[in-house]
């Protein structure tokens, strides 16, 4: 098996393997005190730990030669030997294992003459055993990672051939478990063995309260030099033909070779203890026998729902050969069998199996693949009727996709605990893996039958008909705001009662709560501000409320407008993105204080995708995304730069991952039956002819209906100087557009603080508030503290290297934080953003309105002095909100 190299790949398939170097890391793992270095870059190391840590839940440490661009031209052997030089003064480990990655073995490393040039160097490490393993992630997968470390070891390792009465166990890549069980197994009959690798303490091991950097458990190298002696070796593999380190021992040490199945499955585990029998010389203990039985008890149990399983069964080779043979045992039809490897055999392994099946269960097509991506096990799933899926949890976007339950095994399984302990060999554990793939059929037929009679018996029938009909009626009535509330469903009801939906309805009010400050886009129609108490347009507010804060306006503003029917999150910032913590907490108040309430939020949709579940679980029901393009290119002259994932974008790129989650995030409400709104923003010469584009994408996606607005000149902006679109035009936009899907004609283009009906804004009324907030300001309780920050965690950066800064209050004993600030903001001229003194000025400008700033270390500057400021300056190194408590108490 190996990985087919093609000139051109989709970028956008998902591929079902993992990497040769993560194959043999998990080999390396078993053996005791050995530590792994990848040669390679640091990223290679990264996935492999993270992949590894996920499914095992154990700290996976493995260094790295951190080949750059340098190395890659030069050379890495520098590298390599440095780092062989800090892994053992940092470990001090008795066996060091080196893999390659693709990088390392392209530009041709010769890592075994690196390893001789090493101890030709450094004579004092010459009891240290060094294994060189080749594992370019293109040349295989896992599994031949995996065996590719084991031959390694047989091949180069230097062993003494001096017989003896052990037998050799070389093991797959089987969990941290189901190696208890063998190693039980083996000595219950007395067998002393040398097992190949060892993991079953090193990946699933004890709680200990002291981290040991090495793994203490595994197979000890003095054993691994004793192979060669051994009586006999059995290797434990269902595929023939592959990497085999039992051969390799056999042809250079002419110890005995065996090959067995893994124990999985009733024919496969009488194998296996036949053979320890035969080794032996013991009869199998009568607690096995009761396994057996309880087994072949099992199997008569489940056999009558089994026979309904049409099986999707994928991963390594080794993996889906013995669980085809466990579901043909048990009546379960694999029609979809499928490996990432490149494994054209793979037919004569489960083929005559399959035939069989299908010429019994009178199944007509069933699949067999190699070198294929998830992509296309979804489209043999569908093509083939499957109803259950059999694999690692990176099948789990099909089983959300088609609802088929999936029955994790094997590597990785990174959305459940406890992959490490999941057991499959041996009576009782095949046993286990039986009851769960029943199981799984069982959950499909009894969550599936309802489906099933309604596609036979009501779907197009008279009474769906009647039903449809009734409901189109309502939904057309309760536009007109004729319908009874009593005839409404609750959405109905709540789209109703929400004056943005319906044509300008005055019975009720709303309340715009600004607990959003932050935004991550930067529009050209926009100016970050928010203090202006006398104008009137998205983005203003007179004040930042805390999510505290906005519920105690709620109570107070609902108590005296009892029409008040919904709570609108429209900034000042992005509702979505940095400030989401904020909005969430409101609405948690508000939701237990009043259930009924509806719940409308508005945001620029970048954040939108990662938001869904969280927004329909707060009860959000209403969603406006201001979109103003769905041409990537157009997107780009609109918005000046975008944050996302912490990386700032311009330009049509920005455009395009903008304009790319908007719809994403809105096709997944759409779908979970949330109304969406979209506002666009008319800009003379920009998008105003795109705009009918944007309508019909909208139309198309079910968009309940857009929003078209003129745009606002805003005093420095980059568009201030844009020429305003006149109402008669927006006026003639809103008409062709609404003969492609409903429009709203009655937008007052809102606060974000807005309170009361739409033709009624009351806002500036409600002066107890104001004289609430005011009345804080004045009595200067409250302080601000300025944190450097590399973490958002602990203060633990230098006062001259912060680019940002974390912006915290300090009042009632609670800290808050307020704001993240970018020094750059602060620039005003090229001249300011040189040397290190006038980087100093640009600081202090961004965090003079602060009167103390956290940083790990502060220094003194010749031109700016931080208490001429009257800002106080406290060096620490400690969790933000501890080192914030500990200092206001000295400034308060």
């Amino acid at each position: 098996m190996k990985s087919e190299v093609k000139s051109l790949v989709n970028l956008n398939v998902n591929p079902c393997k993992m990497c040769m170097p993560m194959g043999a890391t998990t080999a390396l793992y078993g053996i005791k005190e050995c530590m792994t270095i990848l040669h390679g870059s640091q990223g290679c190391a990264t996935y492999i730990r993270r992949h590894m840590a996920t499914h095992f839940n154990e700290p996976i440490d493995i260094a790295s030669s951190s080949l750059t661009e340098e190395g890659t031209v030069y050379g890495g052997h520098r590298n390599l030997k440095k780092g062989l030089l800090n892994l053992i003064s940092l470990y001090h480990p008795k066996v060091i294992g080196i893999m390659t990655t693709c990088l390392a073995e392209t530009i041709g490393e010769d890592i075994e003459g690196i390893t001789d040039d090493f101890y030709e160097e450094n004579p004092e490490y010459k009891d240290i055993t060094i294994i060189p393993v080749h594992s370019p992630g293109y040349s295989g997968t896992q599994y031949e990672g995996y065996m590719a470390a084991l031959c390694a070891i047989a091949g180069k390792l230097d062993m003494d051939s001096t017989p003896n009465d052990k037998v050799n166990v070389i093991l797959p890549p089987h969990s941290p478990a189901d190696l208890r069980f063998i190693k039980q197994e083996f000595a219950r009959f007395g067998i002393d063995a040398i097992f190949l690798p060892d993991n079953s303490e090193n990946l699933d091991g004890g709680f200990e309260k002291q981290y040991s950097r090495l793994p203490l458990g595994g197979t000890a190298i003095e054993d691994l030099k004793k192979m060669a002696g051994a009586r006999l070796t059995i290797e434990m593999t269902d595929v023939d033909g592959m990497l085999s380190p039992g051969k390799i021992l056999e042809e250079k040490y002419q110890v005995p070779f065996k090959q067995i199945s893994s124990p999985i499955g009733l024919r496969a585990i009488d194998e296996f203890y036949q053979t320890l029998k035969e080794i032996s010389r013991k009869e199998v203990p009568g607690d096995v026998q009761q396994q057996r039985s309880r087994y072949l008890d099992g199997m008569i149990d489940s056999h009558k729902y089994n026979s309904s399983g049409r099986a999707v069964i994928f991963g390594e080779p080794e993996f889906i050969i013995s669980t085809v043979k466990l579901c043909e045992e048990n009546g379960i039809m694999p029609v979809v069998v499928a490996t990432g490897s490149v494994f054209p055999n793979l037919s004569q392994y489960v083929k005559p199996i399959m035939e069989d099946m299908a010429g019994k269960y009178f199944i007509d097509e069933y699949i067999i693949a190699d070198d294929v991506d998830f992509k296309e096990i979804e489209e043999f799933a569908i093509k083939t009727g499957a109803n259950l899926m059999i694999g690692s949890s990176d099948g789990r976007r099909i089983e959300e996709h088609l609802e088929i339950p999936l029955v994790r095994r094997a590597f990785p399984i990174h959305d459940r605990v406890g992959g490490q302990r999941l057991r499959m060999l041996g009576f009782e554990g095949s046993l286990t893996y039986l009851d769960e793939i029943t199981n799984a059929v069982l959950s499909r037929t009894e969550t599936a039958f309802r489906e099933e009679a309604y596609d036979k018996y009501y779907k197009g029938s008279v009474m769906e008909q009647k039903k449809q009909e009734k409901a189109t009626t309502n939904t057309l009535i309760a536009a007109k705001g004729e319908a009874d509330m009593t005839d409404m469903t609750e959405i109905e009801r709540k789209t109703k009662e929400h004056p943005c939906y319906t044509c300008g309805e005055h019975k009720y009010a709303r309340i715009h709560l600004p607990v959003a400050p932050s935004c991550n886009v930067q529009c050209n129609y926009c100016v970050r501000k928010y203090d202006c108490v006398n104008e009137s347009r998205p983005g203003v507010t007179s004040t930042i409320l805390t999510p505290e804060e906005g519920f105690e306006r709620y109570k107070a503003v609902k108590g005296k407008m009892p029409n008040l029917t919904v709570v609108g999150i429209a900034g000042p910032g992005d509702a979505c993105g940095e400030s989401f913590p904020q909005v969430k907490k409101t609405l948690e108040l508000i939701k237990e204080y009043d259930p009924q309430v509806t719940f409308c939020v508005s945001t620029n949709g970048l954040m939108l995708p990662q938001r869904v579940d969280e927004l329909i679980e707060l009860g959000v029901s209403h969603l406006t995304v201001t979109m103003n393009a769905v041409d990537p290119e157009i997107a780009g002259k609109i918005y000046k730069y975008i944050n996302y994932m912490g990386e700032r974008y311009e330009g049509t790129a920005a455009g395009a991952i903008l304009l790319s989650n908007q719809l994403s995030g809105l096709k997944m409400l759409v779908d979970r039956g949330i109304i969406c709104k979209v506002n666009i923003v008319t800009l003379k010469g920009i998008n105003d002819d795109h705009i009918p584009a944007v309508v019909q994408k909208c139309n198309d996606m079910g968009i309940f209906m857009t929003n078209i607005m003129q745009m606002i000149p805003v005093k420095g902006s980059a568009f201030e100087d844009l020429p305003m679109v006149s109402m008669k035009e927006i006026m003639e936009i809103r008409k062709d557009c609404e003969s492609i899907m409903k429009q709203m004609y009655h937008c007052k283009q809102c606060r974000a603080d807005a309170v009361g009906t739409l033709d009624n804004d009351v806002s500036v009324d409600l002066k107890a508030f104001f004289e609430k907030e005011k009345a804080k300001e004045k009595a200067g309780a409250a302080i601000k503290f300025a944190v450097a920050s590399k973490s958002g965690i602990n203060v633990d950066l230098h006062f001259g290297k912060a680019e940002e800064f974390y912006i915290y209050s300090f009042e009632n004993e609670e800290v808050r934080f307020v704001e993240k600030r970018n020094i750059n903001k602060f620039c005003s001229g090229e001249d300011e953003c040189g040397d290190h003194d006038n980087k100093i000025a640009k600081i202090v400008s961004a965090i003079e309105d602060c009167k103390v700033v956290l940083a790990m270390r502060i220094g003194e500057s010749p031109k700016v002095k931080l208490s001429d400021k009257g800002i106080q300056a406290v060096s620490t190194f400690a969790n933000i909100e501890t080192a914030i408590h500990e200092t206001a108490t000295k400034f308060i």
